[in-house]
Formats: C-alpha cells, structure tokens, sequence
C-alpha cells in the first residue's frame, strides 16, 4: 500500500507523451485541411510549340486588352453582321416593306432576324431570300446562345462590385468585405444587377418610340414588351432612319438582357434549393449506416478526408464518376504505387508520357 502523503499518478509518462502526440497529430491533420486551398485559375490557357510555353504578347491596344472571350464574341458578332448586312444588301429589292436606306435597312434586318424578333415590317419576297434568312435566324440563335450570353455574363460580372459597393456606402465596407459578399449572394448580385439594367433598357426604348417615332405612351411600352420578349407582332415597329439606328443596337441589347435574367432567376431558385439541401445534410444526425457509406478503404474508421467526400456527395456536390475519375489520375501519377504523391512522382509521370 502507498502511505498516506504520497500522491501515486494517474497515467504513466510514456501513455502522456503518445496521448499528447496524438492529439498533436490530430490538431495538425485538422489545420492541414482547414488552410487546404483551392488550384490557382489561369487567365490564359498555355500553348505549348515544339515543347515551349508560348504565353499571349502582351499589347498596349484597348482591344487586346480586354478579355479573351469578349474578343472573341466581338469577332463573331461583327462578322455575323457584316456578312448578314451584305447578303441582304444584294437581296434588298427582294425584301418588301417599310424602308429608309440600303445598308441600314439590311443591318437592322439582319438583327430582327437573329434576335427573332420578326416584325414583319421587312420580310422576304423571293425564295432566296426567304431561304437565306432561315440560315441566319438559326445562325443567328446559336451565336446568341452560345457566344453573346457568356459575353453578357462576364460584363454583368464586372458591374457587380459597383452594385455592392452602392448597397453597402454606409457600412463602409473594404475590398475584402465586398469580394467577400460579392462571393457569397453571387446569383443573387447577378439578378438584380440585370434586372437594374432591364428597367433602364425598357425605360430608354419607351421614351425614344415616344419621342421620335411619335408613338403615345402605352403603344411605345407596348412595343418595347413585344420587342424585348421577341414576341414581335409587327402592328408597332421602328419605322424612321433615326428609330433603326438606335433599333440595331437597343434590340440586341435588350433581347439578351432578358434572356440573361430569366436565366439568372432559375439559377437563383436552382441555388436556394442547393443551400437548403446543404443545410438538411449539415444538420442531420450521423447513424452507423452513414459510417459504414463514408468507410471508403473498409478499414472500420473514418479520416476526415473520407468524411468530407461523403458529406460532398451528399450535398451533390461531387459524384462517384468524378471521385473515380480523380482516383484514375492520381493512380497514374502514383508511378512508385506508394499512396502518396511527391515530386519524384511528378517528374516520373511526365516522363514516361512524354515517352510515350
């Protein structure tokens, strides 16, 4: 028996010191994966030539300035209308209708068209010209849904750090707080910022069929309505050299904007549904049937990284076909099958395929 004075401990040195430094270890792991940070997104995709990296030059223009997509986009818009502007041009005596000058009359054509507007205050005459416009109104959709609306989106983009730093004047917020609530209510940003636009769109189109195309208030917004929603039935169109000028460009414009913000509110409501199925999977009790689904290598316990891809595909945030396509390539650059990879995995990897 101990005598009474002599405090006898608790836990023995060696079972401390291994408790400690598991809990070390485990305090590190948790870090590790905290502070795990995302792959760096590139601005330019690199070309390679003759096994050389070939970046863009760099070039003081406004055009070359802006970004690669807008350029692209701008590129595809003037030549679609160029080469529309000019077939209809040489077909002009085959369209009837209500008409001002050659050129503009074909441009402006040439934008109903693709916009699918049809008003019908020019239309085809001949088969020619009927088939031709079948070829750019389909031409001219696939341009509108493919290019011109990621064009829209990197532009309302752009507008919406303008639109929190308005919202949030008093708060006095910095550009952390602003990138930060601009990153958070993403789609929601997006929404308003369009829907801001559309109303200046609308209201600019009212005031300017009222003021030169001399159309009273409620036929000017009537005609605003069935233009932007490519309703176009015709009975109140653009009708002057001047209403065609400002038509070329505010019909596109306009078009698109309400395109993009119908599309803008079903991702907003498709986002709500995603957080509110985040939260559900967030504050939802674990049972052992959920371990047992997270035991990915079946060795009876879960690491935190087998927790958090099982939590992810319950979010449906990532699938089994990603997992297992990530799975492929990183038994690819796992050359020395240890598990892990290192930069002599790297460097074995790249050489074998360059091997090859």
């Amino acid at each position: 028996m101990a005598e009474s004075g002599v405090k006898q401990p608790l836990l023995l040195p060696g079972s401390l010191d291994s408790t400690s430094k598991t809990n070390q270890n485990f305090d590190f792991k948790r870090r590790r994966f905290r502070r795990c940070k995302s792959a760096p997104l590139a601005e330019y995709v690199p070309v390679e030539v003759n096994g050389k990296d070939v970046s863009p030059p760099e070039s003081g223009s406004i055009f070359n300035n802006l970004h690669p997509s807008i350029r692209r986009i701008s590129i595809y818009l003037v030549l679609y209308l160029a080469i529309g502007s000019i077939c209809f041009y040489l077909v002009r005596h085959q369209i009837k209708g209500e008409k001002t000058n050659g050129v503009l009359d074909s441009t402006y054509f040439c934008i109903v068209t693709m916009t699918t507007v049809g008003y019908g205050d020019l239309v085809p005459s001949s088969a020619a010209t009927k088939l031709l416009a079948c070829a750019f109104v389909f031409s001219g959709m696939a341009l509108v849904g493919l290019t011109l609306s990621k064009g829209a989106d990197y532009l309302v983009e752009k507008q919406e750090e303008l639109l929190v730093r308005a919202l949030n004047l008093r708060k006095k917020a910095g550009p952390t707080d602003i990138l930060k609530e601009i990153e958070t209510h993403k789609v929601m940003y997006k929404c308003l910022t369009v829907f801001i636009f559309l109303l200046v769109l609308i209201a600019a189109g009212t005031i300017f069929l009222a003021t030169v195309e001399k159309l009273d208030i409620v036929d000017a917004f009537y005609c605003v309505c069935s233009t932007i929603t490519t309703l176009g039935y015709g009975d109140k169109s653009f009708s002057t050299t001047a209403g065609r000028i400002f038509a070329i460009f505010w019909i596109l414009i306009s078009t698109l904007c309400l395109a993009q913000f119908f599309l803008y509110v079903a991702e907003l409501n498709t986002e709500k549904r995603q957080k509110e199925l985040v939260n559900w999977v967030l504050t939802r009790r674990m049972t052992n049937v959920d371990l047992e689904a997270a035991d990915l290598d079946d060795d009876g316990i879960v690491s935190a990284a087998e927790f958090i891809i099982y939590k992810l595909k319950e979010m449906g945030k990532i699938s089994q076909e990603d997992i297992s396509l990530l799975l492929e390539e990183f038994e690819f650059l796992d050359v020395d099958q240890s598990g892990t990879l290192s930069p002599s995995d790297l460097l074995l990897a790249q050489s074998s395929s360059t091997a090859r």
